[in-house]
């Protein structure tokens, strides 16, 4: 397994724990829909007081038509400082069930979602889990149940929320596909450094992003730091 920049696993298992905010939140299993402007539909569902995707972005162009670069050399994503996308190994057939894996420099645009939508924040994400008693149990609600595309255990799987998480994998930084139907990976907006760290030019700006991650083995919904460059799955917001 390749690790994530910058910084190895072990290091960078910093768990979430939040306390309880409240009853379990309320759920819309109404069967809504959202259409990006490739025309894929979504289902959407309600958690507390957000409106969620309950699939992962698989849009090619951005919102206002342009197209995103598809990148397939492992040497050029590895490259890249600029917006691209990719579908995992390269495969068209993964588009459909885990959807697209996107720099964050695609996410940086703001024009990933379709209009009235966003990538989530960390303080959105954070009120996702914070709709529960605690990571653990905000982790077992969110992830698909069953092992039609998580690998066995699927360890604590109930998706009582309706998000429906699936474990779409993700691209590192060299351009190297890992993890597949054993983890999910997902951006946040939230720029953030790791001990203060500061960019190559020496300055104080931040060279790495909050993402969230579930795993197989685990009921825990983890929240940690990547480098930009890094491919993982979009999972759209309403705005309010």
């Amino acid at each position: 397994m390749t690790p994530i920049k910058p910084i190895p696993f072990p290091l960078i298992f910093l768990i979430l724990f939040l306390t309880s905010c409240g009853p379990n939140p309320g759920k819309d299993r109404s069967g809504s829909v959202v259409n990006d402007i490739d025309g894929n539909e979504y289902n959407t569902v309600t958690i507390g007081t957000q409106v969620w995707m309950s699939e992962d972005l698989k849009v090619t162009r951005y919102n206002d038509g342009t197209p995103i670069p598809q990148v397939t050399r492992n040497e050029d994503w590895a490259s890249l400082t600029t917006p691209a996308f990719t579908w995992y190994n390269n495969d068209d057939t993964n588009r459909e069930e885990y959807g697209a894996l996107y720099n964050w420099h695609a996410v940086q645009t703001g024009k990933l979602c379709p209009e009235g939508w966003r990538v989530p924040s960390d303080e959105d994400w954070i009120e996702l889990i914070s709709a529960y008693e605690s990571n653990s149990k905000a982790g077992g609600a969110l992830k698909e149940e069953g092992t039609d595309h998580w690998r066995s255990p699927n360890s604590g799987a109930t998706n009582e929320s309706g998000f429906t998480a699936l474990p779409g994998g993700y691209r590192s930084y060299n351009g190297t596909f890992n993890l597949l139907r054993a983890s999910g990976y997902w951006w946040s907006t939230t720029e953030d450094s790791w001990y203060g760290a500061g960019n190559s030019t020496g300055d104080t700006a931040s060279t790495t992003v909050i993402f969230y991650n579930l795993r197989y083995k685990e009921r825990e919904f983890y929240r940690f730091i990547s480098e930009k460059s890094n491919g993982f799955c979009v999972r759209c917001i309403m705005e309010q």
